[in-house]
């Protein structure tokens, strides 16, 4: 029997994880309602269990649900998930969430995020971008701080981010960068 190289095994969990963060995520299906409905649950959800991002999506100028993410990672892994940009309430584009990761991680997980963008020009460069990577400019908060993100933090922070709904388990710290790009579904 032939010897794996550690090579041939990093590939192949990279393939499996990538299919894995796929599965659950509508990968192939071109699905503009299923977003729609996941995005509307989404908010359903974030509002009544944290009513203070109520408030802070209505101050945004534009706030992007990533409703589901799919993520796993055995050494190499990654994320997808696919989502949908409002302004004002109104979906105005679609967009996906890849996430490529290497490090010290096991495990698997799936949630949501939002993007507030709380600046006209945060949200413009957004949009005019080819593929928007979150980078060390957002400021990460909690749910529960939702309520508490004061004016001068929002006039400071560009674009807020919020991770909430987390099932699974993963483990590990990992050097990661998720990149955001518009889709056609």
């Amino acid at each position: 029997m032939e010897r794996l190289t550690r090579r041939a095994v990093l590939a192949g969990a990279g393939a499996s994880v990538l299919l894995t963060a796929a599965c659950g995520n509508g990968v192939g299906s071109n699905g503009a309602q299923q977003i729609d409905a996941r995005v509307e649950a989404t908010k359903s959800f974030l509002f009544q269990r944290y009513p203070g991002t109520r408030d802070l999506a209505s101050r945004a100028t534009g706030v992007l649900y990533m409703p589901l993410i799919t993520e796993a990672g055995f050494f190499v892994g990654g994320a997808y998930g696919r989502g949908a940009l409002q302004i004002r309430d109104v979906t105005v584009d679609y967009y996906s969430s890849t996430k490529a990761s290497y490090g010290l991680q096991i495990g698997a997980q799936q949630y949501a995020h939002a993007l507030f963008f709380m600046t006209d020009g945060a949200l413009a460069e957004f949009r005019a971008s080819s593929g928007w990577a979150a980078s060390a400019d957002l400021k990460y908060a909690t749910p529960e701080q939702g309520a508490s993100i004061g004016k001068q933090t929002t006039e400071i922070d560009p674009v807020v981010a919020l991770v909430f709904g987390q099932q699974g388990l993963i483990a590990g710290a990992t050097l990661a960068g998720v990149k955001y790009t518009r889709i056609i579904p």
